[in-house]
């Protein structure tokens, strides 16, 4: 396997970091400069929702198997993917991860876990009909380039701090109505236009922020299809199976599609197109993808 450092990506999460610490610097400021002393009470109660996001980090194989309803599956029931996986995984100079199976119509592959120690990697059902061997190979290669890549930890890390500017745009939204927006006078009155700067700042923190992360998101993408490229050697296979799973995705039906839908960070290809979805995807357009692996596979061929 040629695997090389991904610079790119790395100076991109290292950016993408930096500015969502100069970002969230600005938004505690923010918070104390309108609340004073008491933005410290604020914080907290959004910090003691935000520790959901810790959990998910140290637990994110196992909630997201169970929010898939993935199954964990031993050699003896899937004897093929095992060994796909087994060799795939030593090409890519990785410990072998857990596989499992999602029942569903769905062709769609992701892989979690915090680090490639407890990592896991799930295919559908839909994608192991679909594809054939070197394609599916293509994918799971992909998905193990994210373990290397360590792509869900980092984003579970860039997304803990969008969650508390979240959660107080919402539960501020909520005290706003319950105290019927700040209509009485005097310090109630002020305590509420506080209350509203607090979550106009919040929201603004919250939009940026979201920008950002699914920025990298859509990078790490393109980082994960060359990594495959690498460990495979074919990048041409990938594009094949992006192909043809793009194709299937457009025949399942829009309920199957719904229910699948938030965990579209996770898979190959999201669940969600249109230009407003496009800007907001967790991933790049899937002909951007095949173009970068052609070009890969041209690059291979003369070398």
């Amino acid at each position: 396997m040629d695997w090389q450092p991904d610079w790119g990506l790395r100076a991109r999460m290292g950016l993408t970091m930096f500015l969502l610490f100069a970002v969230y610097l600005l938004f505690i400021a923010g918070l104390t400069f309108v609340f004073g002393g008491g933005a410290s009470s604020l914080l907290l109660v959004a910090l003691l929702f935000g520790s959901f996001s810790l959990i998910q980090f140290f637990y994110s194989d196992k909630l997201a198997l169970w929010s898939m309803g993935a199954t964990e599956v031993e050699y003896e029931e899937y004897p093929q993917l095992h060994a796909a996986v087994d060799r795939l995984s030593q090409q890519a100079d990785l410990p072998k991860p857990t596989v499992a199976v999602v029942d569903s119509k769905v062709p769609n592959a992701f892989a979690t876990g915090r680090s490639p120690s407890n990592a896991v990697v799930a295919v559908t059902t839909g994608l192991m009909n679909t594809l054939d061997q070197e394609e599916l190979d293509g994918v799971l290669a992909h998905e193990l380039a994210h373990v290397k890549n360590r792509d869900v930890a980092v984003m579970t890390i860039a997304s803990f701090l969008s969650t508390i500017a979240f959660l107080i745009v919402r539960f501020g939204g909520q005290m706003m109505l319950f105290t019927g927006g700040g209509r009485g006078h005097g310090d109630d009155a002020r305590g509420a236009a506080g209350l509203l700067v607090a979550i106009l700042i919040s929201l603004l923190v919250w939009i940026v922020s979201y920008l950002l992360i699914r920025a990298l998101s859509r990078y790490r993408e393109f980082a994960a299809d060359r990594g495959a490229a690498a460990i495979t050697g074919n990048p041409g296979a990938l594009a094949s199976a992006l192909m043809k799973i793009s194709g299937e995705v457009d025949k399942v039906p829009d309920e199957d599609l719904r229910e699948e839908a938030e965990m579209n960070a996770f898979f190959i290809i999201p669940l969600k197109s249109g230009i407003v979805g496009r800007l907001f995807s967790t991933h790049p357009s899937t002909e951007r993808r095949i173009e970068q692996l052609r070009d890969l596979e041209r690059e291979t061929a003369t070398a």
